[in-house]
């Protein structure tokens, strides 16, 4: 039997509210979850990122609110400042009565301005431990009149050590509340949370396959012997050539040295980690978005709460540290039904790792050899064909025929032709793979390579090869 929104027990008001926004049918998490939350039922709810978790307890949250008491009914803690922007606009967005204010509370954003609006009147608030604990320890946010409290992403709040600072603030709200955990992952420690600070609680489970959306291409590279990362990574983005990507690595530092090789080879990237004030982390996600930016070097800080439309590839530079992990990076791309690439860089010590991974996903990854040269220059002359073609069908191509016919009287059509595809080739064509690979297997005159040059260190493209080897 199909579920509806109406057979959850929401509000007709709501019902119809969430088919003005394009929402007709329950997830699984949602229709297992609203009903016990709307009958005042603790939740203990495990389903993996994506599966609508936000809209199962923001719904039943906004239906028992009162608006007309102006202190905070609902709090939600989330593990990062991203998902705690992710979180508090989707409740917004199925907010429709006006007089139910909603705040976003975590650090990088001015303490002063929260407090305003919290002495303002303030119905839910969703917010980071961090600063949930500073405005509590400030008295500004007080718990009096709390009786909803949601922890989002659980296991993640465990993995980046926030779970003492969760036990302190739920040890500071009310006894008489109704709790619900959301996790992908269920944890020992989870689990006693859950058994410390719930009543009773229902545990819901949405079971899904193990394996990875198919329209996730993954591919693997085994570094060859005596190749670092960087030189490897070169040639597959040049091959690729991805219109957006993340590419995710472990630690900030190789974060930001990446970022300056890649830029360094010109290309539009850019760095996102926890070094970052919020500030700086919010213009580049907006960048991102607007395509200002076509790639991301992030850490793991990224791989949760980050959602942009038409991510084409996702690439572990570095491998993460578990498998779930590694769902949660490439699930940035694929998204809406349109195909997404996953791209690996193994290292012969990494062997085991893959291994785990096909087991935990039931899909063996694509492996793949280091793009050579030739590689390259073959597959850019195939995208150069396939944009000749939708040229020869447009309509601005008869602009130039006179053109043609000029030239044509001294050269053939053909040599024109061809000499038209070389300058466009030779615009699109990307220099860095040229010199990478020109400089690896055609040796150079010692004087020549190391005699300094002014232009070339003027063009820092040039000079990437020597970085990243």
């Amino acid at each position: 039997m199909d579920l509806s929104f109406n057979s959850l027990g929401l509000s007709e008001a709501r019902v119809q509210s969430l088919e003005q926004l394009g929402f007709t049918k329950p997830t699984a998490i949602q229709a297992q979850a609203i009903p016990h939350l709307l009958s005042g039922r603790d939740v203990v709810g495990q389903a993996q990122t994506g599966t609508g978790k936000t809209a199962a307890f923001s719904l039943p949250l906004l239906e028992q609110i009162d608006p007309n008491r102006k202190g905070v009914q609902a709090l939600i803690l989330t593990p990062t400042r991203e998902l705690a922007m992710q979180v508090y606009q989707a409740i917004r967005g199925f907010n429709d009565d006006r007089r139910i204010h909603i705040l976003s509370v975590y650090g990088g954003q001015s303490i002063d301005r929260q407090i305003k609006q919290l002495r303002r009147g303030t119905q839910v608030v969703v917010g980071t431990p961090g600063r949930i604990l500073d405005l509590l320890s400030r008295g500004e946010l007080r718990l009096n009149d709390l009786n909803w409290l949601v922890l989002d992403e659980a296991d993640e709040m465990l993995n980046m050590g926030f779970i003492n600072d969760v036990e302190k603030i739920l040890a500071q709200a009310p006894s008489e509340r109704q709790t619900a955990f959301f996790s992908a992952t269920m944890a020992p420690a989870i689990r006693a949370l859950a058994t410390k600070f719930l009543r009773s609680p229902v545990t819901i489970t949405v079971e899904q396959p193990k394996a990875t959306p198919t329209r996730i291409v993954q591919t693997a590279y085994m570094l060859p012997r005596g190749w670092s990362k960087s030189r490897a990574l070169q040639p597959i983005l040049e091959m690729e050539d991805p219109e957006s990507a993340i590419v995710f690595v472990r630690t900030r530092r190789t974060a930001a040295d990446l970022t300056r090789q890649l830029q360094a080879a010109g290309h539009s990237v850019d760095e996102y980690h926890g070094d970052l004030s919020q500030s700086q982390r919010e213009r580049l996600m907006l960048r991102f978005k607007q395509q200002q930016v076509r790639w991301v070097v992030a850490t793991d800080i990224a791989s949760r709460g980050l959602h942009v439309d038409n991510l084409t590839h996702v690439i572990n530079y570095d491998l993460p540290e578990s498998v779930e992990n590694y769902v949660h990076r490439i699930g940035r791309t694929g998204r809406a039904g349109k195909e997404g690439a996953a791209i690996t860089l193994v290292h012969p010590l990494d062997k085991r790792k893959v291994r785990d991974i096909e087991n935990h996903t039931r899909q063996k990854l694509e492996w793949a050899n280091i793009p050579t040269r030739a590689d390259i220059e073959a597959r850019h002359l195939q995208k150069l064909k396939s944009q000749i073609e939708e040229v020869l069908v447009g309509e601005r191509v008869a602009s130039f025929l006179p053109i043609v016919s000029q030239l044509s009287e001294d050269y053939e059509p053909r040599t024109v032709a061809a000499a038209a595809l070389q300058m466009a080739y030779d615009k699109i064509r990307p220099s860095q793979t040229r010199v990478e690979h020109e400089q690896s297997s055609t040796p150079k005159p010692r004087s020549r390579r190391n005699r300094p040059s002014p232009r070339r260190n003027r063009d820092s493209r040039n000079s990437v090869s020597s970085q990243s080897n």
